[in-house]
Order: structure tokens, then sequence, then C-alpha cells
């Protein structure tokens, strides 16, 4: 895999831009979505705050209703495969991390659709079955401002393990969460060698972090002051910010993160609104409102108000299968909590 600038991703939009929807599209669906009942059901992993913003301007264009169920990327995996392998799907939407994606959709759970949004997307972020990587969650050292200092902050991952923070990080459970445990098998690419890589997650496990389910409650408890820095989407940075918390990040130049992808269900029970829907998550308006509060979004053009995003270098994080999640989460859980 090659390192790659995320500012390659979001080159100025020179060619002819595709419509957010054409018009007779638009209709179509809108008016397919009406006769199924007015509304679609989207799984996901995207936080709460920010599908509220997009299902309401949803709601506004088209007056269809969104019902949203979140959790985690593995959660959300085993409620469509469970209810996938019923015969009875009751989503139409899913969207999550992309590994989980391909697994869902190789079982049979997800779908191809050839949105029309998707052609104002760089070709290099199209998967042939899911369309659209649509954003990448990046992932890094995030800090509150208002009890570390930046000058006090960490200027690089080892750093981390400074005895002045001992006590005072957050982090996901690896054994528990998949992209954490992604994050770490992949950390050699950054810190130059597997050595230095497991020698890291061996003096990060000694000083005792706290462990939570998933990345997003990790943000949520850096902004509470009580575990006031650790392992989080740098997008919490925006996201919180907006709301009068300072949070900042440390600039490591190198990130990993993970893409996200968005596709119908196989066997949507609301196919109209499903499709409505993807056409506007994909559309111009949909990318704005997530790169408005943070997000990565890999449209052309838009960008999120991030202090030095341009300067940030995305490097992939490692391919993973089941039997190397569970490999990988089984050690980690030795390390982090049989100690």
């Amino acid at each position: 895999m090659r390192s790659k600038s995320f500012a390659s991703l979001i080159l100025p939009l020179v060619v002819l831009m595709v419509p957010r929807l054409l018009p007779a599209q638009d209709a179509d669906l809108v008016d397919a979505a009406k006769k199924e009942g007015g509304k679609v059901v989207v799984y996901g992993s995207i936080e709460n705050d920010t599908m509220d913003l997009i299902a309401a301007a949803f709601q506004r264009k088209t007056g269809i209703t969104v019902e949203f169920w979140r959790a985690a990327s593995t959660k959300v995996m085993d409620r469509v495969l469970g209810e996938s392998r019923t015969g009875k799907p009751l989503y139409d939407v899913v969207l999550t991390i992309t590994p989980p994606m391909e697994f869902m959709f190789r079982e049979g759970a997800l779908g191809k659709y050839d949105s029309m949004a998707a052609r104002a997307f760089p070709k290099e972020v199209i998967h042939p079955d899911l369309g659209p990587s649509y954003r990448n969650s990046i992932i890094g050292i995030v800090y509150h401002a208002g009890v570390i200092k930046p000058a006090e902050a960490p200027k690089s991952l080892e750093d981390l393990l400074k005895p002045q923070f001992r006590g005072k990080v957050v982090m996901p459970d690896a054994s528990q969460h998949t992209t954490t445990a992604q994050w770490l098998a992949s950390l050699h690419k950054v810190l130059g060698t597997k050595e230095k890589a497991e020698k890291f997650i061996r003096d990060l496990a000694a000083t005792k972090p706290l462990l939570v389910s998933s990345l997003t409650p990790a943000g949520e408890r850096i902004t509470t002051g009580e575990t006031p820095i650790g392992i989080a989407f740098l997008k919490n940075v925006v996201f919180y910010g907006k709301k009068g918390i300072p949070l900042d990040y440390v600039r490591l130049g190198k990130f990993m993160g993970d893409g996200n992808a968005v596709a119908l269900g196989s066997k949507p029970p609301h196919p109209g609104a499903g499709k409505a829907f993807l056409e506007f998550f994909l559309g111009e308006e949909g990318l704005k409102i997530m790169a408005g509060v943070g997000e990565f979004v890999t449209r052309k053009g838009i960008y999120p108000p991030l202090p030095d995003a341009d300067k940030i270098e995305l490097v992939e994080m490692i391919d993973m299968d089941k039997k190397a999640y569970a490999e990988k989460m089984a050690e980690y859980r030795k390390i982090f909590l049989q100690r």
C-alpha cells in the first residue's frame, strides 16, 4: 500500500460537476419512496449528531424521514448479518468502515447501486462493489487544550508514554473494537519497524489507559477533562469545538485511518427511499454537512475546517481478514487486559 496525501484526494474540482440529483431521477425516487411509506432505515457507525443534521436536510428536501440505528462497526455488521440471514432484513442502507462493509457484501447482505452522485468522486476512492469511499476516519492523538496546554502536549506517538500522561489517556479496547485493532496492527507503517511498533504497544498498555468501547466514546471522554488525552478521531476537534470545547490534536504529519462506505441493502424494504438517501448522502449537500463537522470527505473540493488539514498525510492501514482480526484482538486482550 502507498501513502497518500489527504489533499491529493480532495483537489479543487476542475471538471464539470455532476448534479446532486437529476431532476427526473429525484422525482422518481421520491415518488417511489412515498409509495413505500416515506421513510428510509439506515444502520451505521457515523455519529448521531452528524446523522441528525443529514437526516433533517434530507427530509426538508424530500419529505422522507430517516430512522437511524447507530453502533460501533462490529455491532453494525453483526446486526446486518443477523437480519440478512433471517431473510427479512429491516435495513435499507448501511454505512460504516470499509472492511466490515466488504464482508457484508460478500455475505450477500449488501447490493450494488450505481449512484449518479458517485461520479463526482476521484476514481482512486471508488470501490468496485461498494462505490465511493466517501470519507476517511482519521485517527490520532486528541487532547483537551483547556487541561493540557499545547506547549505541554505530546509531539509524537512515543511522547504519549511520558509519566505526566499516565492515568490521563483514553483509547478504545482493541480486544473488542476492530478499527483500533487494525490501527495498532498497522503502527509499524508510521513508526518505521514492527519492533518499534510492538514495543510502543506494550509500553502503552503498561501506562494503564482507560479502555472504552470504540473511538466515539474515546472522544467523548476527552471532552470531560477527566482523561484529557487519547486515541480518537481528529474530527472531534471540529465537532466539539463547535460546542465550545477546546480540543486540539498532535501534528504527527503521518496519520492512519480507514475509509468508510455506504451501500444499499441487498433486499431493502424501501428501495426507492434507500436510493434517494444514497444520492443525497453522497451528493454535494450531504458531504458539505459532514465536512462542516470535521469529517474528511473525499469528494472533490470539499474540506473540513480543521487547522492544518491540508498538511495531513494519510497512510492506509493494513488489510486484515476475519482470522487476522481474531488473532490480533486476542493478542491485544492479553497485552492490555491480562497484565
